[in-house]
């Protein structure tokens, strides 16, 4: 590690025995695990409220949230961004009254298993196959990818841990796979347990240095993210010089036009790719699944609902101070890493003839407003070169609309002419800034929030190859390669499954490179499946009268409109999810108005599982909501941002 860095012998040796706990306890706690498929695949349906909690909080929570939400925080989005975080709040407690007690009536493994009770084998067999590329090629090289760039980028030029981004992936996969390949979910839960704690605290750790440090630093040592900062003494506190330097990016609410999370996301499209995530994607819902009774479950999904509430104040909130302390360092290593784009924006800049054209970012040219004039001159004279008439544009100053979208849309267009998008600022790297500046050496804290981090990428990563396995044991290797394997065998499938999983993902994860945001990249392919999938659920549970012909339109009708939308519009991924959503729900409805059943589907009980339903947890759980609904207020036109 460089000097820089600050890391010492104590925060070694605190980052490896951590590490040792974590898999020693994940592995001590799931001995004889491994005796039949239920005990391996659901820890034996015997997990408490308290462990399904804190280990949906692990399993979801990794790199790229940590990086990718702290880096987005940095960038233009801020505070909107927590949206993913404060919306599964509400989703997880529709999850835990409204999906949980049919999941645990049906006594299923897996989320296709329970479209065959409703729908048939033949949907069963086509949201298997879905899952299985989702969870492997999306989910499982995403996280690795995120957790191998991120320690490769944190122990850069370390004597020891220098490894690079393909070392580290494979040294990821390799410890995630080992202790679920012996242990199956008990192990992952009770590894969970410390992680999930751990990832909070460290989180915890950092926006306390961080508001710290914002408010020892003056006001003329700090950037403004927002376009116009309101006056703040050098002697205000951390959190006043937040609120004033940044009270644009404490706003919930984007425009229309924005293509990340516009304000009609908030409505709609945001809510899709939640509930799909929370409900009924197999790497989360399989800890519920896992619960000893429906009571269990309900308090752990709402348990979990509560601690979503804390996640923005300890990862996005540093991300915005980030930008505020760092944004010349940020600059500087954009500049290192687009050497090349940012002479070629110099060189032809007022250049219309050129064949370039650069669309700026919000944050960056709200920061370089003449600069950025320059662009738009740059980009209005060569569309007016080029015979391109825009309708709307008119001799003044650009708006945001027409300077992000109008005017790079209609550039795009044209054949011969490249568009860079340039924002002046690699906020990516905001977490490795804050760990690396804030954080006091010799004092183990380092060597305790690395670790934290890494058991994040870790107890996700392990999160995805037990689902991933388990969907290959039960839903293709018994379903339809060997009924009659004994338990034995079907926990050998799933070992076996976990080790080409993982070998698979460390090959294809160091590729990702190319895709740009990997939280971005993640949360846009599992467009391709989740508004489908949901749909498919949420119709086959309100009526009951659609034929399995509906379970098989519904899925495969997803991905063909999600393409057309992608391919064919300039619509924001998320509102395309919504209304890929609605029209395969349009289309199931039409298809069941048609072609009705005779008798309604009925959904069996095929549990020992005590199913009675938890009063306090309901009352817990509208407390979540309604205190989401309040954070909402507060972080709107109407509370601080206003």
């Amino acid at each position: 590690m460089s000097d820089t860095f600050g890391i010492s012998g104590l925060d070694i040796a605190v980052f490896l025995l951590f590490i040792a706990a974590v898999i020693s306890l994940g592995l001590y706690k799931s001995k004889g695990e491994g005796k039949d498929s239920e005990a391996y695949f659901l820890a034996g349906r015997g997990l408490k409220w308290w462990l399904i909690g804190v280990s949906l909080i692990a399993a979801n929570i990794s790199s790229e949230q940590f990086v990718g939400m702290s880096g987005s925080a940095a960038d233009y989005l801020g505070m909107s961004i927590a949206s993913y975080e404060w919306m599964a709040a509400i989703t997880l407690v529709v999850v835990a009254f409204a999906f949980l007690p049919y999941f645990l009536k049906t006594g299923i493994f897996t989320m296709p298993q329970f479209l065959e009770h409703r729908y048939g084998d033949s949907t069963r067999a086509i949201m298997a196959f879905m899952m299985m590329v989702l969870l492997v090629f999306v989910s499982l090289t995403g996280v690795i990818y995120a957790g191998g760039l991120t320690m490769s980028e944190l122990f850069a030029g370390h004597p020891t841990f220098n490894f690079g981004l393909a070392g580290w992936c494979w040294i990821i996969g390799l410890l995630a796979a080992a202790y679920i390949a012996a242990g199956g979910l008990n192990a992952s839960a009770w590894a969970d347990l410390i992680q999930g704690l751990a990832l909070i605290v460290g989180g915890g750790i950092i926006a306390y240095f961080a508001i710290h440090k914002l408010g020892a630093t003056p006001v003329a040592d700090l950037t403004a993210s927002s376009a116009s900062p309101r006056d703040v003494a050098d002697g205000a506190g951390g959190l006043q010089k937040l609120i004033a330097l940044n009270h644009e990016k404490l706003r919930m609410d984007l425009p229309r036009w924005d293509k990340n999370i516009p304000w009609t996301a908030l409505l709609i499209g945001l809510w899709i790719p939640n509930f799909y995530y929370w409900g009924l994607n197999q790497y989360i819902t399989q800890r519920i699944l896992g619960s000893a009774s429906l009571k269990e479950g309900q308090k752990g999904i709402v348990f979990a609902a509560a601690m979503k509430l804390i996640i923005p104040f300890v990862i996005v909130i540093p991300g915005i101070i980030a930008f505020n302390l760092y944004s010349k360092d940020l600059a500087a290593i954009d500049t290192r890493k687009n050497a090349a784009e940012w002479a070629a924006f110099e060189q032809h800049l007022g250049k219309p003839d050129s064949g370039h054209a650069f669309a700026v970012g919000i944050q960056w040219a709200r920061i370089n407003p003449e600069k950025a004039a320059q662009v738009d001159a740059h980009n209005l004279a060569l569309l007016k070169a080029k015979g391109v008439n825009v309708p709307g544009l008119g001799d003044g100053p650009l708006t945001d609309e027409q300077r992000f979208v109008t005017v790079p849309s209609a550039l795009a267009k044209l054949k011969d002419v490249t568009v860079h998008t340039l924002a002046g600022y690699k906020y990516d790297a905001a977490l490795n800034l804050l760990i690396k500046n804030l954080l006091p050496a010799n004092s183990g804290l380092v060597g305790f929030v690395l670790a934290a981090l890494l058991g994040a990428i870790i107890s996700s990563l392990a999160a995805v190859l037990n689902a991933a396995s388990t969907i290959f044991t039960m839903d293709i290797y018994h379903h339809y390669m060997n009924r009659n394997a004994s338990q034995k065998n079907l926990v050998l499938a799933g070992r076996v499954a976990v080790g080409l999983f993982a070998l698979t993902g460390c090959l294809l994860a160091p590729n990702l490179d190319k895709f740009g945001s990997i939280f971005k990249y993640i949360q846009m392919f599992q467009g391709y499946a989740s508004p489908g999938i949901l749909a498919v659920f949420v119709f086959g549970i309100l009526n009951r009268r659609g034929p399995g012909l509906c379970g098989v339109v519904g899925l495969l009708l997803n991905p063909v409109l999600y393409w057309a939308l992608d391919r064919f519009t300039d619509i924001a991924f998320l509102d395309a999810m919504a209304i890929c959503f609605f029209t395969v729900l349009a289309v199931m409805w039409i298809i069941a108005s048609v072609k009705p059943l005779a008798q309604p589907v009925d959904f069996k009980v095929n549990t020992r599982l005590n199913l009675e339903s938890c009063a306090s947890s309901k009352i817990a759980g509208m407390v979540v909501v309604i205190v989401t609904l309040i954070l909402y207020v507060i972080f709107s036109p109407f509370g601080i941002a206003g």
